[in-house]
């Protein structure tokens, strides 16, 4: 080979190496090409879920049902609460809020409010939808990244199928290319400038938030009402075991006056073992109103956040009071413009109609704006500024049926959350009138209780007159043991009634948090 050809083979070479690192440049693009190559994703509606109750699944009830409470009884309302779920649970309080083992009505409600799962729970599902929304607000504000990458790189051509035969002698096309190197420095920045999908998809995110926002404050009117039932509960049980414990004293001195009058032969045997039987069942009475108010003290303490034990006392006493004046028809309107369930349930209606505007959406075209900018050489010495700034208009025409079926599940969801709501008014108007006819009821069975009472004081104390007097045996003070006895339960029974009542009332027209000193006169 001359001189002359060995010139142009040598040209060739070197303009076959650049070409060579061009093909693999193409073949291999760098970080930079790809980003700028990258196109946006069309946006979707987030879809919801079908029911807008789902989340906390527990209940704070309160039931009076028309049960005697206790044989040859007048009582007509038998009082419960109904507690389940995470209001029966909580986080531990006494870190935050030192206990020294005396409880008032108004320390366990804030204990309850603060550390009862039921509302702690909610709390935290708020943050969560705070979360999700802050995630779907990100679509619409700027995107703005950077990064540095040094790449060495050395490319097969043969390898990626490129094969390129030049008929000169003693040329040869270079099967591999490199190693090269460049470093790129470099800022990338996306924004959103039209896009109605993401902006609905946030707009029901938001509506979500309230949605939750609602929530948690309805369940610190079920947490009012479960820790005051509770508290008001073992007050009940607190009377009835004082009350046991005196028919225990009662039954006592008869039986031991009964032994005397045996002793001297005024009365036979049988007398005797009826005032043994009558002390023995009053003494199991008192057991069993003890184990009762133990267990209802540690199910309080569950509740608050207090240690899992009955070693505590109660400082408050909750006497009959008559309820604030309040009619029914004011009641039902407090109730339906003020429940926060209800508000709760709108909202989810307005984050359900979000979303089905956001699947309708999908049909729209988006406007985006893109760019980066950055410096790129073999080394920082030799780098040069470099940028790229892109608009794209994003025209959805078939995306296989996905826009179709986002809108006829959003539709699902928006129809069931309106019968939500519907039957959420219905179930707080029969929440109002039931609270109100066991208010009605126990406030007419509290009087009734009381005179109850007093007659059967005087009808004992008259039975004993006879006792003692020799005319009767006694069966007729046993029995009339155990009518006081069931008459004093009837009292404690009625005003406890009385007062589940009112926080009934509190909680049907959404103030049991804010009103609990109107309805409940503390001694």
């Amino acid at each position: 080979m001359n001189h002359s050809q060995t010139k142009v083979a040598s040209i060739l070479s070197i303009a076959a190496l650049a070409l060579a690192a061009c093909l693999a440049t193409i073949a291999l693009p760098t970080q930079a090409s790809a980003q700028s190559a990258a196109q946006p994703q069309h946006t979707l509606a987030t879809p919801l879920p079908l029911s807008g109750r789902a989340g906390n699944s527990g209940s704070v009830t309160a039931i009076e049902a028309p049960i005697a409470g206790t044989t040859n009884s007048v009582t007509t309302i038998n009082p419960s609460v109904q507690i389940q779920g995470p209001y029966t649970g909580s986080s531990s309080s006494t870190a935050k809020l030192p206990f020294n083992g005396k409880l008032s009505l108004r320390d366990a409600v804030e204990r309850g409010l603060n550390f009862n799962l039921g509302a702690t729970n909610l709390n935290r599902a708020v943050r969560q939808a705070q979360g999700q929304s802050e995630i779907a607000r990100s679509a619409l504000l700027p995107n703005v990244s950077g990064y540095l990458a040094e790449s060495l790189q050395q490319a097969n051509l043969a390898a990626e199928g490129l094969r390129i035969h030049i008929p000169i002698p003693g040329f040869t096309f270079p099967t591999t290319v490199g190693p090269y190197n460049n470093i790129d420095l470099r800022g990338n920045v996306t924004q959103s400038v039209v896009d109605l999908t993401a902006w609905n998809n946030f707009r029901a995110s938001s509506e979500e938030v309230h949605a939750e926002q609602f929530s948690a404050r309805d369940a610190r009117d079920a947490v009012v009402l479960a820790v005051c039932g509770e508290y008001l509960q073992i007050i009940a049980t607190r009377e009835r075991v004082a009350s046991a414990h005196a028919q225990l004293d009662t039954a006592t001195a008869l039986f031991q006056q009964t032994q005397q009058k045996r002793a001297v032969g005024l009365s036979p045997q049988i007398d005797v073992d009826r005032s043994e039987v009558e002390q023995l069942t009053q003494q199991q009475r008192v057991i069993s109103l003890e184990t009762e108010l133990a267990k209802q003290k540690i199910a309080l303490a569950r509740s608050i956040g207090l240690p899992p034990n009955d070693a505590y006392d109660l400082t408050d006493e909750v006497p009959f009071a008559a309820a604030p004046s309040l009619t029914l028809d004011d009641a039902i309107h407090q109730a339906l413009d003020r429940r926060a369930d209800i508000k709760a349930a709108e909202a989810q209606v307005r984050a359900a109609q979000r979303a089905l505007s956001a699947a309708h959406d999908e049909r729209l075209p988006s406007l985006s704006i893109n760019g980066n900018y950055g410096a790129i050489g073999t080394n920082p010495a030799q780098a040069s500024a470099t940028f790229s700034a892109a608009a794209t208009l994003s025209i959805p025409i078939w995306q296989g049926g996905r826009t179709e079926g986002d809108i006829k599940s959003a539709q699902a969801t928006l129809a069931q959350r309106q019968s939500e709501l519907d039957d959420l008014k219905g179930q707080v108007e029969s929440d109002v009138r039931n609270a109100f006819l066991d208010l009605e009821a126990a406030t007419s069975q509290v009087k009734l209780a009381q005179r109850n009472l007093q007659v059967n004081k005087e009808t004992l104390d008259l039975t004993r007159q006879r006792f003692d007097a020799g005319v009767t045996d006694n069966v007729e003070v046993v029995q009339a043991q155990e009518s006081l006895s069931s008459a004093d339960l009837d009292v404690i029974n009625s005003v406890f009634a009385h007062n589940v009542a009112k926080l009934s009332v509190a909680r049907a027209v959404a103030s049991a948090a804010d009103s609990l000193q109107q309805f409940l006169t503390l001694q």
